[in-house]
């Protein structure tokens, strides 16, 4: 099968049917398609049997302005492009489809929120690389429909009625909108009618995720010890074993509601909590009193109890380490960045929603109060971690992923730790320290959509 880009031109109805399309009679011989033959055009979920004319001297396809309105297609722009004999289909694409949250149409210079210039750029990424870009809201999903309204960017943001796509991108950023009976249904639905790939198709809780990766014995070492917080006896039994502890909201996020227990040298115990405005500290001259002041919570947030990490520091503050591990253009497993994370000054926690501030890897290590020794190891370590981690995620969670965040720490004698996992990892929390206009794990993103399209 031949596979390659080619120029999409629209031309006046009144030149070329609707059943209709011209190609270049170069192009033609390159995919190997018959002239004058009929084909099935795709795109997405669209299909249609065209007749196919040969033109001389150009190395275009060109469409009707009415086949291009159903496909979704603008004026120009270039498109992969691959023939099969066998089902004499001629494939254009692919056909990306983003899922996101909400749109805000009364602003279209932040039409996505703060992920707009994620999807600019998205969009830049796609046109370099033959593919097409949409983005759509689960409004967009509650008419049963074939086509979806979803958002291009042309000069412009604007919408439109396209195919359903060959591979859809799940940006959901709430449970709560993930779980709609109508985001549900859309995904099952286009699935099993067309085939189309869908990836990072769920959230992941801590529990999930530490409990799956215990059964692997090679992962072991890097869980620190962990468990649901079902009540005080597991608070109890843990805080006898370590000096301290970290309760964090199972399906929490941006360091928000994470919790500190210590040991108090005079007998009693320090609980630190995360606020918007930095670290707040309580004194209880007791386990039990402790448990009692927070125990309310645990009734609407379920928490994870984590064994406590002496860190690594930079001055005194932790550091841990955030690595963008995503498929790349052969379905494998690559680490596209990892950046290190130093906590805010009045913090616990390094997320940069809580005053965190990046650096790279080597300056983090180098400057840190780890061993000399282990410095240089803990570089080449760090990567073949988040690479273990991100594949026994998709061993052992039934769910398709396409990219994973993964946190990691070192602690002060160098050892490796995971800290947590996520599906949705931030289009801003990962940002290289070089001021590239597209990023490599942008163009990482379009390579494995390629490849589960087979384009």
């Amino acid at each position: 099968m031949s596979k390659f880009k080619i120029p999409v031109h629209t031309v006046h109805s009144g030149i070329l049917q609707e059943n209709a399309v011209m190609l270049g009679d170069k192009s033609m011989k390159r995919l190997k398609i018959p002239a004058h033959g009929s084909i099935q055009l795709t795109f997405g979920s669209f299909r249609q049997e065209v007749t196919v004319i040969p033109v001389p001297k150009t190395d275009s396809l060109r469409v009707s302005e009415a086949l291009a309105r159903r496909l979704g297609l603008r004026q120009r722009l270039t498109l992969n492009v691959s023939y099969s004999p066998g089902s004499r289909t001629l494939r254009l694409g692919p056909m990306i489809g983003v899922l996101v949250s909400r749109d805000y149409p009364d602003h279209p210079d932040r039409l996505f929120g703060p992920i707009t210039m994620f999807c600019r750029e998205l969009t830049n990424a796609c046109h370099a690389q033959g593919a097409y870009v949409y983005f759509f809201t689960p409004e967009a999903l509650e008419s049963r429909s074939s086509s979806i309204q979803g958002w291009v960017y042309d000069e412009g943001w604007r919408k439109l009625s396209l195919p359903v796509a060959d591979v859809i991108n799940n940006r959901l950023t709430t449970r709560k909108v993930e779980n709609k009976p109508s985001v549900q249904h859309f995904l099952a639905d286009v699935k099993s009618r067309y085939g189309t790939h869908f990836f990072n198709e769920k959230f992941l809780d801590k529990t999930e995720v530490f409990e799956a990766l215990a059964q692997d014995a090679t992962l072991q070492r890097y869980l620190p010890e962990s468990h649901a917080l079902k009540g005080f006896a597991v608070l109890k039994k843990m805080c006898g074993t370590y000096n301290s502890v970290f309760l964090k909201p199972v399906r929490g996020s941006l360091g928000k509601g994470i919790l500190r227990i210590s040991k108090e040298e005079g007998g009693g115990y320090q609980l630190l909590s995360t606020t918007p405005l930095g670290t707040r500290k309580q004194s209880y001259p007791s386990l039990t009193k402790l448990f009692q002041s927070f125990a309310p919570k645990m009734k609407t947030t379920r928490y994870q109890i984590q064994q406590g990490l002496h860190l690594m520091e930079l001055g005194r503050r932790p550091v841990d380490f955030r690595a963008l591990v995503q498929k790349n253009g052969t379905g494998k497993w690559g680490v596209t960045s990892i950046v290190a994370r130093t906590a805010g000054s009045n913090h616990f926690v390094s997320n940069l929603a809580r005053g965190g501030t990046l650096s790279t890897v080597r300056e983090a290590i180098t400057k840190s109060n780890l061993p000399s020794g282990v410095k240089e190891s803990s570089q080449v370590q760090l990567p073949r971690a988040a690479l273990a981690i991100a594949r026994g995620v998709e061993t052992y969670i039934p769910a398709h992923f396409g990219e994973l965040g993964i946190d990691l720490a070192l602690d002060q004698s160098g050892r490796i730790w995971l800290l947590e996992v996520n599906s949705k990892p931030s289009k801003n929390d990962n940002t290289p320290l070089n001021d590239q206009k597209i990023r490599p794990s942008v163009k990482q993103m379009i390579l494995y959509c390629r490849y589960l399209a087979g384009l």
